[in-house]
């Protein structure tokens, strides 16, 4: 049998999984996982989340595992449903959950695949509470180093290896009294007292940290219109402060129609056109086939910006600019209303869903763009589509504005020139923006995963190996030049080939692949959600049983020609 490690059974460990299930031929698989209760997946583990955290993701866009996340609620009894807090007049394809429910969905899932693996002669095992702390490539195999839970070490070797270790979060979260480096694990945060709390970022992240804070400190409940409210018995020293660097809110999830209808002139092909033609003015054509297709599929909105006279760097302030003429939360009031209007209706925005759409073909062409030009993207292009993509749910932007109504929650813009200082205070952190000095008891920074070196890589015989390097770019001023390691820059993350192996040229295996997020980052910007992980998973599988698969018939003919 080929012999394959999963490390990390969240949800890109289970897609890989699942797509190895289809092979014919058996396999035997070995997933580890560092948690004693494998398939939950970090993000929406119930130890690291907050029953109130919402996911931003609905059953319509979760890809199936063995089923969807709607069937799996709707074949659940009502005791079951009422342990996971989901009523059962909320299930339905499009309503969103908590993130502690999609965790139990993804263990189901991942029973169920273990269940498949039995029935298609597959060998799989299970080794909860073990912790890669090493893996070393040699010439035919891979080497791994585990880490039980009684602090034994054992070694294996396999044929292939995937990193699924998805997100990285810090093992120790409050630093320094009062001063947290991220919302999760969200029980932490219950320490919080009847202070100022200040919350650095605005997105779903940002909003899981205080909505985690404020259920220590209260309730939500709907009044008799139906209106969300804060309940709090907490004194007036307890009040939140978001902040970011717009000082804007996200926007509500928007309706369209899933999947994505096909674009006419932002296509897969057009973009890869472009990378095979342009690709030393790869971003300035890439925006102009973006200019086109938003004013074919919502020309007053084109007109309504500019967009005829925009360039990369002056899209994204055309993009917020009526936005921040608004205080945050009419803005988030008034928008909460055109999605709920819209969902009901069944009507798209057509500008929102153009550039939704286009967000993922985006991705073929960035990790082509030079070194100049991805700088521009990061700074300047990508944040329209981050707003546009990272809706949140309904239920979200109706707990913020209850907050700001009970008067415990406030937003402040921090512009690009703002100082963070938590060294010189006892407590929490302080932020100065100018000449003004805004103090907080307690301060949490929930500006999610960020991306990381190759360097952070956490197996030190890959280092050592000299096996992993960052992913590098073409430098702008030798874009026509030949491709070679003088011509190019490091960028960040780990570079990788197109089925996401470390490139080298030592005689090592070149078997061991990496879909670990924070390593993506730099390259794939927009690659941290769910339907990210089965992109990636899917990918890996059919890359392994497609070797596997080459490997077993080179077999064969030396077997009849030795015959």
């Amino acid at each position: 049998m080929t012999n394959i490690a999963i490390i990390g059974s969240g949800p890109t460990g289970i897609y890989t999984l699942k797509g190895l299930m289809e092979s014919n031929t058996p396999l035997s698989v070995t997933v580890y996982e560092a948690n004693a209760d494998p398939g939950k997946g970090t993000p929406y583990h119930p130890r690291a989340n907050d029953r109130a955290m919402l996911a931003n993701i609905a059953s319509i866009e979760l890809p199936p595992v063995c089923e969807s996340l709607a069937n799996w609620l709707r074949r659940k009894n009502p005791a079951e449903l009422a342990m996971l807090g989901v009523p059962v007049e909320t299930i339905g394809e499009r309503e969103f959950y908590p993130r502690v429910v999609l965790g139990e969905y993804f263990e189901a899932q991942f029973n169920g695949l273990l269940a498949k693996a039995v029935s298609r002669g597959h060998v799989v095992h299970v080794k909860a509470s073990h912790r890669v702390v090493d893996i070393q490539l040699r010439e035919r195999d891979i080497d791994v180093a585990v880490e039980s839970a009684d602090g034994t070490t054992e070694r294996n070797a396999f044929d292939h290896v995937v990193m699924a270790t998805g997100h990285d979060w810090p093992e120790k979260t409050e630093t320094k009294p009062g001063f947290f480096v991220s919302p999760w694990p969200a029980k932490n945060l219950d320490t919080i007292g009847d202070v100022s709390v200040g919350v650095l970022g605005t997105s779903l992240s940002g909003i899981d940290a205080v909505v985690s804070v404020a259920t220590s400190h209260g309730s939500f409940l709907l009044d008799d219109s139906g209106t969300m409210q804060f309940h709090s018995g907490s004194g007036p020293d307890f009040h939140l402060t978001m902040m970011s660097r717009k000082g804007l809110l996200p926007e509500a999830d928007f309706y369209c129609p899933i999947p994505y209808e096909p674009l006419a002139i932002f296509t897969e092909a057009a973009v890869d056109r472009l990378v095979e033609t342009v690709p030393y003015r790869l971003l300035d054509e890439m925006f102009e086939l973006f200019r086109a297709q938003l004013f074919a599929s919502d020309p007053a909105y084109a007109e309504s910006i500019g967009l005829g006279m925009l360039t990369v760097e002056t899209v994204a302030d055309a993009y917020f600019a009526e936005r921040e003429t608004y205080d945050p939360f009419t803005w988030a009031a008034l928008n909460l209303g055109e999605a709920k209007a819209n969902k009901a209706t069944r009507n798209t925005v057509a500008w929102r869903y153009a550039i939704l759409s286009m967000h993922e073909t985006v991705l073929r062409a960035v990790p082509h763009f030079n070194d100049v030009d991805l700088k521009r993207f990061h700074k300047h292009f990508k944040t329209l589509f981050v707003d546009d993509y990272a809706t949140v749910p309904h239920q979200s932007i109706e707990r913020l504005l209850a907050l700001h109504r009970a008067g415990r929650l406030s937003v402040l813009k921090l512009g690009p020139d703002y100082k963070l200082d938590h060294d010189t205070v006892e407590r929490g952190a302080v932020i100065e923006i100018g000449d003004k000095r805004h103090a907080f008891t307690a301060f949490i920074d929930a500006t999610g995963q960020h991306a990381v070196s190759a360097w952070d890589v956490p197996f030190p015989s890959l280092i050592e190996q000299g096996v992993v390097r960052e992913a590098r770019t073409v430098k702008a001023s030798t874009a026509l030049a030949a491709n070679d390691d003088t011509a190019t820059v490091a960028t960040g993350g780990i570079d990788l080939d197109s089925q996401f192996r470390p490139k080298f040229e030592k005689p090592l295996s070149h078997n061991l692949y990496c879909v670990s997020i924070p390593f993506l980052l730099h390259k794939l910007p927009f690659v941290q959600g769910i339907t990210s992980a089965e992109e990636l998973g899917s990918l890996v599988a059919k890359a392994i049983l497609e070797d596997a698969a080459s490997t077993e018939f080179g077999l064969d003919v030396v077997r009849k020609v030795v015959a």
